[in-house]
């Protein structure tokens, strides 16, 4: 009973914006609508096409109609972060949200990642439901102690009896002309910590459908999006748009379906294996394709799935080769697959480089198309019949 008048007090004391309000006295004052932009946004057009669509969605608008849902559904839920109020976010994904809900549920924080991350894990241990918003994830360093040793760990250290339902989302990997500093993919890194989930949209289904089961979570989840995709449009249907959607946790989907050879992606890199699947479709290769949605969990049943059909696998991230994703994925299909494989398995990644600021340099350091198209050709080494030698 005490713990219970304890939670509503918290929640009360939120939404009346007076923890805020001390914290503020704290602080000092920030002006957050001046504050310096710290990487670029970028316009990214899509032209693909699905069945049963209904309308064209950005992600950014994918991402915003699913904050507005699930805050709408539950008071409990806020957001915080540098710029998510009266700036509506740096890429607009908190459009309208200050003011529908007002103050007390969406929090312009100083320039303080530690700070404003901790006072999101410690409001989570109190049954609120946090997201915390970073400018790029590659801020989320100087909140990695309460992401990690606050947030991942807690349910497991005091025995089941506090749970951390908080979400830390926002852009990761590389934009356009970040720099080393602005262009980090933290996938592996945080999908190496038990404790955590750990998700990577593609498309506006995605998005909307992963970010609503990541605020309904009862754990912590990292949401790792892309800002090179927040204005790139895709075809929805009414069953993404119903305010009760959502896309289950642990669960990848094969985006294209193929025989030759599996060619597994998540986040942009996932556009970039489409891509390459149609140019090698025109040479006779057909590639299935698999958008992992999840990399903690790591959906290896549709993985080695896929595999055991095509019996080949090329793996595509853009983040560092060294303890990466595709390096897992490639371990589970050798202990799980190994006799099914006709081929050593390739692995596509950004080069083992801090991502340069230069364009020509940053555009090779990361994973292209026909890296990809290269790959499976390598992959498949002869032994499927290429239409122009047909």
């Amino acid at each position: 009973m005490a713990a219970s008048t304890a939670k509503k007090e918290v929640r009360d004391n939120f939404c009346r914006g007076e923890i805020w309000g001390i914290v503020r006295q704290r602080v000092g004052s920030y002006n957050l609508m001046q504050s310096l932009q710290r990487i670029r946004p970028l316009v990214v057009n899509s032209s693909k096409c699905y069945s049963h669509a209904v309308k064209q969605m950005t992600v950014q608008e994918a991402l915003n109609s699913a904050l507005h849902e699930e805050m709408s559904a539950d008071p409990n839920v806020f957001l915080m972060g540098e710029e998510v109020g009266q700036n509506q976010g740096l890429y607009k994904i908190s459009i309208g949200l200050l003011k529908k809900y007002g103050p007390g549920r969406v929090l312009d924080t100083p320039i303080t990642e530690a700070g404003f991350t901790g006072i999101g894990v410690g409001a989570a241990y109190h049954g609120l439901k946090p997201i915390v918003e970073f400018m790029t994830f590659n801020f989320s360093m100087q909140a990695i102690d309460h992401i990690i040793n606050s947030a991942a760990k807690m349910n497991y250290m005091s025995a089941g009896q506090i749970s951390v339902p908080i979400v830390f989302r926002g852009p990761n990997g590389a934009a356009a002309g970040g720099g080393a500093q602005h262009s980090h993919c933290f996938a592996a890194w945080y999908a190496s910590c038990p404790g955590l989930k750990v998700l990577a949209p593609y498309s506006s289904e995605d998005a909307r459908g992963l970010l609503k089961a990541a605020i309904r979570d009862p754990d912590p989840v990292v949401f790792l999006e892309n800002g090179l995709l927040y204005e790139e449009s895709f075809p929805v249907s009414e069953e993404v748009l119903d305010s009760n959607f959502f896309l289950p946790i642990g669960k990848a989907k094969i985006e294209r379906e193929g025989k030759d050879v599996t060619i597994t992606a998540f986040s942009r890199m996932v556009g970039y294996a489409l891509k390459a699947a149609e140019i090698l479709e025109k040479e006779g290769i057909s590639a299935e394709v698999i958008n992992l949605r999840s990399i903690r969990p790591l959906d290896r049943a549709t993985i080695n799935a896929s595999v055991r059909k095509t019996r080949r696998l090329v793996t595509v991230e853009d983040g560092f080769p060294q303890h990466g994703v595709g390096s897992e994925i490639c371990t589970s299909v050798i202990e799980e697959s190994f006799h099914y494989l006709d081929a050593p398995v390739g692995r596509i990644t950004g080069a083992d480089v801090l991502v340069p600021y230069n364009a020509v340099l940053e555009r090779m350091s990361l994973p292209q198309v026909e890296d990809i198209v290269r790959a499976a050709k390598r992959t498949c080494n002869g032994s499927v019949q290429m239409a122009s030698t047909a």
